[in-house]
């Protein structure tokens, strides 16, 4: 149990940074991200979509990522995402402070690929 509460943490706290990197290519839907990071994790990330709106609703707020409402005909309403500049700048700060942590994790543990 302890273990999977670890993995949850992890999972948690990386999530921001995923939405981030993931709407850096272009406009991309909740359900259209959470379908994203399970393929691109080969099904070890898997977030429900309801869950990531919290986190993309807090982003919007800060200025990170912009929404707009899509209506097409025969398919419901659907909110896109895209990046702004700050998002930018956000995006490339969590970026290198995660390459940071991981090789300091990686000089703590001793491993190679942590």
């Amino acid at each position: 149990m302890a273990l999977r509460a670890f993995a949850a943490e992890l999972k948690k706290g990386s999530a921001g940074l995923l939405l981030l990197a993931l709407l850096e290519a272009r406009p991309r839907h909740g359900y259209e991200l959470s379908q994203m990071i399970a393929a691109r994790s080969g099904g070890e990330l898997r977030y429900n979509a309801a869950s990531l709106y919290p986190l993309l609703y807090r982003f919007e707020e800060r200025g990170w990522i912009r929404g707009r409402w899509v209506e097409k005909p025969g398919e419901r309403r659907r909110r896109f995402y895209r990046l702004t500049a700050a998002g930018r700048r956000m995006l490339a700060a969590q970026q290198s402070e995660w390459r940071s942590f991981v090789r300091a994790v990686e000089q703590v543990t001793g491993g190679e690929h942590a």
